[in-house]
């Protein structure tokens, strides 16, 4: 019987070692075709990361003079300073507005950071209804009679009939522009 569990374990450890370099090689093939990273991300290399342990982040214009967003990727904070200014781990020894970057002496090191634009990505055009008429308000009574609280409670009916009507009519619409737009049905 000992020999039979010999056999088991060797051809356990072989199919274990086989499964990781298949795993090995499956992951490998895996990383650079990340379904999570936006399709032109290997062409934007580091860009698409922290460019470092510290980045531009803004530039602002202030009564003192320029004032620059400095951030801390490691601690997850930012930090304004001007020019120059110390009581930091770094200090902004210059800048060009031209190409929106500043070199930074770090950690005794000097670095040249860039600002990094925005990426708002669009949804296409907004759909925006025009806002429906409202009914004038009518004068505030301070001690209604029954007949007032009638009226008040009238046009209070009146104007959710009317919204309600709009938005029946408004979906109405957007539903006759989807049919519109698709193949006619082969039922009919």
């Amino acid at each position: 019987m000992e020999g039979g569990h010999t056999s088991f374990r060797s051809w356990a450890v072989l199919a274990a070692g086989i499964l990781a370099g298949c795993a090995a090689t499956v992951r490998a093939d895996l990383a650079p075709a990340s379904p999570f990273l936006p399709s032109n991300a290997a062409a934007a290399g580091p860009q698409a990361g922290p460019s470092g342990p510290i980045e531009l982040r803004g530039v602002m214009e202030t009564s003192d003079g320029v004032a620059y967003c400095i951030y801390d990727t490691a601690k997850k904070r930012n930090v304004w300073v001007g020019l120059n200014e110390s009581g930091h781990e770094f200090v902004v020894r210059s800048a060009d507005a031209s190409t929106d970057s500043v070199k930074v002496d770090y950690q005794g090191r000097s670095m040249k950071l860039t600002l990094r634009a925005a990426k708002v990505a669009s949804s296409g055009p907004a759909q925006s209804m025009a806002p429906a008429a409202v009914a004038p308000l009518s004068p505030v009574v301070l001690n209604p009679s029954p007949a007032d609280e009638q009226r008040r409670l009238d046009a209070v009916s009146q104007e959710v009939r009317r919204r309600k009507m709009e938005r029946e009519r408004a979906a109405l619409e957007a539903q006759n522009g989807q049919q519109q737009g698709l193949p006619p049905s082969p039922n009919r």
